[in-house]
């Protein structure tokens, strides 16, 4: 699959979350193709942070602010008139979810209200893409994909946030989106349900390899928790393309596109914490290693698996890189920020090779 950068070329599309990990991504690819670039976030969330280190500020139209404030994100969406809006700003992790659970469902459920609601009340918009996760089912622990009609649930604060934003999705799509309707309103929205996303740049706490980097900075020996948990480990671009062509989809053909997406890798690249973290430290070399945590952890899912049949047929979509690729382009990337490269043109550089096929 390839993005079509003619239909990119020149859209004006806002993303919420720009200052974070994907969306710092999604900044440099969407400015790599020619779209005029509009994002609404707080602060970036880690220093370093990958907003900072590749100069992302540079490349979008930026408005500092939280997802909860109406007043200010409704008048950043009017101001900026976006085409398309890519929903990612979020409290994104399971163990902050366990410490601060109300601002959780805050930022995961009230930011989608308020970010739906602003966006209905604007005009100009004909694409909205609310990115939630694979956490949002209701985990059966049972080893086939997850089908986008499978209930949502959630154990967790952020598991079950996210499965709570995709329902409100749905509300606002049956009452104020109505496929139905799409001659009056113009506007077609869906969700995106992506796996466990790796990259260079991202430095979030409690993630297995930011958390290897900051040990190796340090000269620590990594302490793994829940070792034998297998998830759907993909590249950060793997997710972004799909993102892409399910908008433009959105945007060109309308309520065909509507509803729920899975973007995970193939079954064979669905590995366990463990396989991960002596692949890292094999490719690696001196200085990175692990051991595993006994302390007790809180709950997390321990088999975890998307089905991506509905992205792969309709929207031609396919993962690029294998598990073992992927691994490898976050640690040339790692070894690249800590050598002093030029991070934006290396980040440049990599979504180039993907996009090629070299990477």
């Amino acid at each position: 699959m390839s993005i079509d950068k003619e239909f990119w070329n020149g859209k004006r599309v806002l993303i919420t979350g720009h200052t974070g990990f994907k969306g710092s991504w999604l900044s440099i690819l969407l400015h790599k193709l020619g779209s005029d670039v509009y994002g609404y976030a707080l602060e970036p969330p880690t220093s370093p942070s990958l907003y900072n280190v590749a100069k992302v500020s540079e490349l979008v139209t930026s408005q500092i602010g939280d997802i909860r404030d109406y007043e200010k994100l409704s008048g950043f969406i009017q101001t900026s008139r976006p085409e398309i809006i890519i929903h990612m700003a979020a409290q994104p992790l399971v163990r902050e979810s366990y410490r601060n659970p109300v601002e959780t469902y805050e930022v995961n459920v009230m930011g989608t209200v308020k970010l739906l609601e602003a966006a209905r009340h604007t005009t100009g918009i004909k694409a909205i893409l609310n990115v939630t996760t694979d956490k949002c089912y209701e985990n059966k622990e049972w080893y086939w994909g997850y089908r986008e009609n499978e209930p949502m649930g959630g154990y967790d604060p952020y598991s079950n946030s996210k499965g709570c934003s995709e329902l409100v999705t749905s509300a606002f799509r049956d009452s104020f989106f109505n496929p139905k309707d799409y001659e009056r309103h113009g506007i077609a929205i869906a969700t995106a349900r992506a796996g466990n996303v790796i990259g260079g740049g991202d430095w979030a706490a409690d993630r297995l390899i930011p958390d290897f980097i900051r040990a190796i900075s340090i000269g620590a020996k990594l302490k793994i928790r829940n070792p034998f948990a297998i998830r759907p480990w993909q590249h950060v671009l793997e997710p972004l393309s799909g993102y892409l062509a399910l908008a433009s989809n959105l945007y060109l053909n309308g309520p065909g596109f509507t509803g729920a997406w899975n973007f995970g890798p193939d079954d064979s690249d669905a590995r366990n914490v463990e396989w991960l973290s002596k692949t890292f430290c094999d490719l690696w070399g001196e200085g990175a290693s692990y051991e595993v945590d006994t302390d007790p952890q809180p709950h997390e899912a321990t088999y975890l698996k998307l089905d991506c049949s509905k992205a792969k047929a309709e929207l031609e979509w396919i993962p690029k890189l294998d598990i073992l690729a992927a691994v490898e382009s976050v640690v040339k990337w790692s070894k690249a920020w800590l050598a002093g490269e030029d991070m934006r043109s290396y980040t440049e550089d990599q979504i180039a090779n993907y996009f090629s096929g070299n990477e």
